[in-house]
């Protein structure tokens, strides 16, 4: 028997992507400081963060294969994250706009029975086309990408934003690499399929 499966996150973005794979899981709040460290990369942030949100929770789920996520929008070299205010909101897209935004989601398949974690980091690049004042905030006031990362839902309105995207797997712009956690799933012996 496989062990049971859990995200460690109360993102209904990443609940609803993992609910694709149609596999049985429970989700719970890892509490944890999501502070960046002085001079970290945001490849090194998302890593570090997505294990300790895994490892929060093993304790509580000491039988459990644990998920952990965690993403960060980089504009113009800058780690930008949620904007919680409209108004920050529109300053995060009016610094996109006409831009190359990087995505770095991190990926942490934590085993709490051997204590192993399975790591790693799925860039996902966006091109933003040049966007007018009114048109961020009528989209802002539209959609509220109020706890997303970069300030969009680009599986809701937010796809009118851009003019290519370009990753392995558009469910990481989500938050969730859902192809990379197949893989890590398979090396612990789950099957989705």
């Amino acid at each position: 028997m496989t062990q049971p499966l859990l995200l460690a996150s109360t993102s209904p973005f990443r609940k609803a992507l993992l609910e694709k794979f149609q596999y049985p899981f429970e989700t719970t709040s890892p509490e944890i400081d999501e502070s960046a460290l002085h001079g970290e990369s945001a490849e090194d942030l998302v890593k570090r963060l997505a294990e300790q949100k895994a490892k929060a929770c093993e304790n509580n789920f000491p039988d459990h294969l644990i998920i952990g996520s965690d993403q960060v929008c980089v504009i113009n070299g800058r780690i930008v994250g949620k904007p919680h205010t409209v108004e920050n909101a529109c300053q995060q897209l009016k610094a996109a706009s006409g831009q190359t935004v990087t995505f770095y989601t991190g990926l942490c398949l934590y085993n709490a029975k051997t204590k192993q974690s399975d790591i790693l980091c799925e860039p996902f690049h966006v091109h933003f086309r040049e966007l007018s004042e009114q048109e961020i905030r009528h989209y802002v006031e539209r959609e509220m990408p109020l706890n997303c990362a970069g300030s969009f839902k680009s599986e809701g309105l937010g796809i009118a934003l851009f003019n290519k995207l370009d990753g392995r797997d558009p469910n990481t712009l989500v938050g969730l690499p859902l192809m990379a956690l197949r893989e890590q799933l398979a090396k612990q012996g789950v099957d989705i399929l």
